[in-house]
């Protein structure tokens, strides 16, 4: 990726990898692997001292793959910076105009952080919008992340639950099988659902959208909904789950209290992006299961789909203890860092010209277009577009020389908000035991 200076001199366009100034964030946006392939595409990458180290990446790591090792500052001559979190407004300080950030942006909800990365005049780009398509799978964060989660979240409840899960026949007698209920099967729920079969559980699993049916019964699970006429068609054309009537949820609500009553271990993952998580689970419902028995809440950042549930805590209530973990794939950093960095390399390598090696956003591209949330100083994705942000508005002192980026079309962005929104997507027809991810994700924890 060759530009050419004033002097005539070639430099290659820089990317800085750095380390997440969240503390609780253990992640990081590179490995070396992906630094090698980076260095490939013409890029001089830039690794902040320390940003791997609780990815099990140490510095010298990113250097025997070619990388050189910096500091924080480093940010401000930087053309590309992938990162796991949104910038903060310090490090969005340090970056120049016209610099590329993709990262997971999290906008819904988040107006004025919006318009910060607008005013600094970066083009970024949020990874959780990555559209449910063929050509866009390896680049799904949801589907990679939300799939750890759902491993983790078996792993965290087998930790807190005080009996065994499978069945053991001894000469001191029988321990029968624990029961394990999955509730929302989309990426989290069918790797849950398949890691807690793995352990010997008795595995259930409910999902408002008729097509996971098949799915739960391949991975050995049984399947539990109310299958009346709304249910037949609670799914959108691409697979995603419809928000159902206040009548349905209330059938499924009384059939699902009655078998929450009798399991050991549920695990809950739904959530309807750019809304609150959906409440599933309420303190009636749980006050019924034995003591010791235990919740674990994907969907805790969101609100919670289990009354009680506490961000970041493990509570003990009526007996059942709820597990609020955050960032449950960051609880496996070292696994979700190596998918993560392969997710945001693929997408990064879409960006660059075969030919000249040079970083060129297409912005009829349809991954852009469902990516894109700032470009120029605005607001560009039509989801976000009212979120009002100047044009002129000054990046910081420190951005005086842009990034240097060639744009295809500098048009905004086109209102495409069915491509644009991360909804929720079905998993694949089949679900083998044995490769759980399915080729598409939801929006989930």
């Amino acid at each position: 990726m060759e530009l050419t200076c004033l002097g005539g001199e070639s430099l290659a366009q820089t990317l800085f990898i750095p380390k997440e100034a969240d503390a609780s964030e253990p992640r990081v946006g590179g490995s070396a692997e992906t630094v090698k392939k980076l260095i490939g595409l013409g890029f001089s990458v830039i690794v902040e001292s320390g940003a791997g180290v609780l990815s099990r990446i140490p510095d010298r790591e990113f250097e025997a793959a070619g990388a050189s090792i910096g500091k924080a500052a480093e940010a401000k001559n930087a053309d590309v910076v992938l990162k796991v979190r949104r910038p903060n407004s310090t490090e969005l300080k340090s970056y120049k105009k016209g610099a590329v950030v993709i990262a997971m942006l999290d906008p819904y909800g988040n107006d004025a952080a919006v318009k910060e990365l607008a005013d600094a005049g970066v083009t970024a780009f949020t990874m959780e919008f990555m559209p449910r398509i063929t050509r866009a799978q390896v680049m799904d964060v949801l589907s990679s992340q939300a799939n750890l989660a759902g491993y983790q979240a078996v792993v965290d409840a087998a930790e807190e639950y005080d009996r065994a899960l499978p069945m053991m026949m001894t000469a001191a007698g029988t321990v029968p099988a624990a029961k394990v209920f999955i509730m929302g099967v989309g990426v989290a729920g069918l790797q849950a659902i398949a890691t807690a079969r793995r352990l010997g559980a008795v595995v259930t699993a409910t999902d408002v959208r008729p097509a996971v049916k098949e799915q739960v019964a391949s991975l050995g699970a049984k399947f539990l909904a109310v299958e009346d006429e709304e249910f037949k068609a609670a799914e959108t054309a691409g697979g995603y789950a419809k928000e159902m009537s206040k009548e349905y949820q209330a059938k499924q609500a009384a059939l699902v209290a009655e078998h929450i009553a009798k399991q050991d271990i549920i695990i809950t993952t739904a959530l309807i992006p750019g809304r609150p998580a959906p409440r599933l689970v309420t303190r009636e419902m749980y006050s019924r299961m034995r003591p010791g028995s235990v919740i674990v809440d994907l969907a805790v950042e969101r609100g919670g789909n289990v009354e009680g549930a506490e961000a970041g805590k493990i509570v003990e209530v009526d007996g059942v203890k709820i597990v609020g973990h955050l960032n449950v794939a960051g609880r496996i950093a070292a696994t979700a860092s190596q998918l993560y960095a392969k997710n945001l390399f693929a997408f990064l390598e879409t960006l660059v010209d075969k030919e000249t090696k040079a970083i060129k956003i297409n912005f009829d591209d349809e991954l852009v277009k469902a990516t894109v949330l700032t470009h120029d100083g605005k607001v560009v994705h039509p989801n976000f577009s009212g979120t009002a942000a100047s044009p002129s508005a000054p990046a910081s002192a420190k951005n005086a020389t842009p990034a240097k980026v060639q744009i295809v079309k500098e048009a905004p962005v086109k209102a495409a908000a069915k491509k644009a929104a991360p909804k929720k997507a079905a998993a694949p027809k089949k679900a083998a035991a044995k490769a759980v991810a399915p080729k598409t994700s939801e929006g989930e924890a």
